[in-house]
């Protein structure tokens, strides 16, 4: 069932694939938005959450509910995907797809090769938990995985789109996508007038938080033991873990373990936070030690708001922050090391003001949201004007 307009709008169709509706409205609703004002007709296939269909059919995009699993591997649960997607492309009959993450970008240029869809964006975001992951199941699945980017990662009339510089020379060094075709926009982009800095003073100690999904490879359990370190040593300092659990995801903390940590005086798990600017409002530190990313968001959102953030460095958080200009990097899986940069932002109110401050200045030049939508537009139009839709023979 496909919720929004009618299919006989004459427009250029624009379709965007993302596995579930809370990360396409986090992170490519507004490229969405800007793509429908520049003359695009946009549908996006998605599994959505409760009422997510109807809220996306209200600003303009067609809906296509997609009962997808993000990590499932069951073979007839997953051909019975594939045949769906398929279905739905030769249904819509699309001029350019946008497959965001692994499984869409697999799933979704095998339909658009079978169904003659003439334009092409791949997204990997990150390379996510098989490539980030020691445990066995991503040992596993890394090779087979590789095999299935190197085949369909880079297809002809593609773009290949990376968020980050990293990312984008080790697909290229790895033979996945071809130097040409590979573009790099940096994250989903901020609402700077949303996100903004603030005077407000906060009483109390000090808050840090971590934002973000709870999952092993975020660096949770190292906040978590850095923060028991600090304390135990007579620090005065809250510690926030501010995101939901994700079931889905096979690095994902139990539900049970935030609780118990959240029940030794320190450390706080808030769950889900819908207002962002407010609690970041009331925070002095942004932490984030995560193993990988392709350009968090969170930290872009800190950015924004004038904090200073203590980090790892490694891919994607290195491209937010500069160690010692904007924030701090650390090792990665290091909670000494990431124990200690705390402490000293800590300890130095003026540092933790004066990195705020570089901080907002490079969100305002480099990560607003509206620069994002426009290097997206861009590529589209680079892809449709080299290729055109005459391809498909319609």
């Amino acid at each position: 069932m496909t919720v929004g307009r009618p299919t006989s709008d004459p427009a250029p169709t624009l379709l965007y694939f993302v596995t579930v509706s809370w990360f396409f409205r986090s992170h490519f609703l507004g490229r969405a938005l800007a793509a429908r004002r520049a003359g695009w007709r946009v549908a996006v296939m998605t599994r959505c959450d409760p009422g997510d269909a109807e809220r996306l059919a209200a600003l303009g995009l067609d809906v296509v509910p997609l009962p997808i699993s993000r990590s499932g591997l069951h073979p007839l649960r997953e051909a019975t995907t594939l045949a769906r997607v398929i279905g739905a492309y030769r249904r819509l009959q699309p001029d350019l797809v946008h497959h965001v993450a692994m499984k869409p970008i697999v799933y979704g240029t095998i339909a658009a090769r079978l169904t003659r869809v003439p334009a092409i964006v791949n997204a990997p975001v990150g390379l996510g938990f098989v490539f980030t992951s020691g445990s066995a199941r991503a040992r596993t699945l890394r090779p087979l995985l590789s095999t299935a980017l190197r085949a369909l990662l880079d297809p002809p009339a593609a773009r290949v789109v990376l968020e980050n510089a990293d990312d984008a020379r080790a697909l290229v060094a790895a033979g996945w996508a071809r130097a040409e075709h590979v573009r790099v926009v940096r994250g989903a982009g901020v609402d700077l007038a949303r996100f903004t800095p603030t005077a407000t003073a906060t009483a109390g100690p000090p808050r840090i938080v971590l934002p973000a999904r709870m999952l092993r490879d975020k660096g949770v359990g190292e906040f978590v033991a850095a923060a028991r370190a600090l304390l135990s040593e007579g620090v005065v300092a809250e510690f926030l873990l501010a995101g939901d659990t994700d079931p889905d995801n096979p690095s994902a903390i139990p539900e049970a373990r935030l609780r118990a940590w959240s029940e030794r005086p320190g450390v706080r798990w808030l769950g889900h936070v819908d207002d962002m600017p407010a609690l970041l409002a009331r925070c002095s530190i942004v932490c984030l030690p995560s193993y990988r990313e392709g350009l968090p968001k969170a930290l872009i959102e800190a950015a924004a708001c004038g904090l200073p953030i203590v980090t790892t460095d490694v891919p994607g958080c290195r491209d937010v922050v500069r160690d010692g200009f904007d924030g701090l990097l650390v090792p990665p899986r290091d909670a000494g090391a990431l124990a200690r940069a705390l402490r000293c932002l800590l300890e130095d109110p003026e540092l933790r003001t004066e990195m705020g401050r570089t901080a907002r200045a490079r969100a305002v030049a480099e990560f607003g949201s509206e620069r994002i939508e426009a290097e997206t537009l861009a590529i589209y139009r680079e892809i449709t004007d080299a290729h055109g839709f005459a391809e498909r023979g319609r």
